[in-house]
């Protein structure tokens, strides 16, 4: 039996708030580090002066350094490790692997929506699609997968 979007099996409110807080814990990390390259950076360059707050250059460099993390692993297997640990699948709405341009779709759509107090995301439970503003952009949705059997990563690539 084939299954199709329609019956197939979302995450639970509280799974998709435990992979949101895994995934920003893991994307802090990387912000930080991605920072400290900034900052050095900008020391070597500029005698030692300081990146000024509000600086757009930084805060975009920032944003894209978030697309890299949540893009690559989505394009490469469709899970973050916050996604992997509690057994969270993206999928494109076409049963192909997510694109980078579905990627970027995603990431952009969740930006304003968690700018709306999160009524993007809440809207998957109030529409008749089950979808949030950043399925409905990217045409992509998320499954929770209770017989997956989590497997240790062979590579990286």
């Amino acid at each position: 039996m084939t299954k199709t979007i329609e019956t197939i099996s979302r995450p639970s409110l509280l799974r998709h708030l435990a992979v949101i807080v895994y995934d920003l814990l893991l994307l802090a990390s990387v912000l930080l580090f991605a920072a400290a390259i900034a900052v050095g950076l900008n020391a070597v360059v500029t005698d030692g002066q300081a990146i000024t707050a509000g600086n757009p250059f930084f805060f975009i460099y920032l944003l894209g350094v978030s697309f890299l993390f949540y893009g690559w692993f989505w394009t490469h297997g469709g899970q973050t490790l916050g996604m992997r640990t509690w057994k969270v699948f993206l999928r494109s709405n076409n049963l192909h692997s997510v694109t980078w341009r579905q990627a970027f779709l995603r990431f952009t759509t969740a930006l304003p929506s968690w700018l709306a107090l999160g009524i993007g995301f809440w809207w998957q439970w109030f529409c008749k699609g089950k979808k949030s503003w950043p399925d409905l952009i990217s045409n992509t949705y998320l499954q929770h997968d209770k017989n997956s059997i989590v497997k240790p990563l062979s590579r990286l690539s």
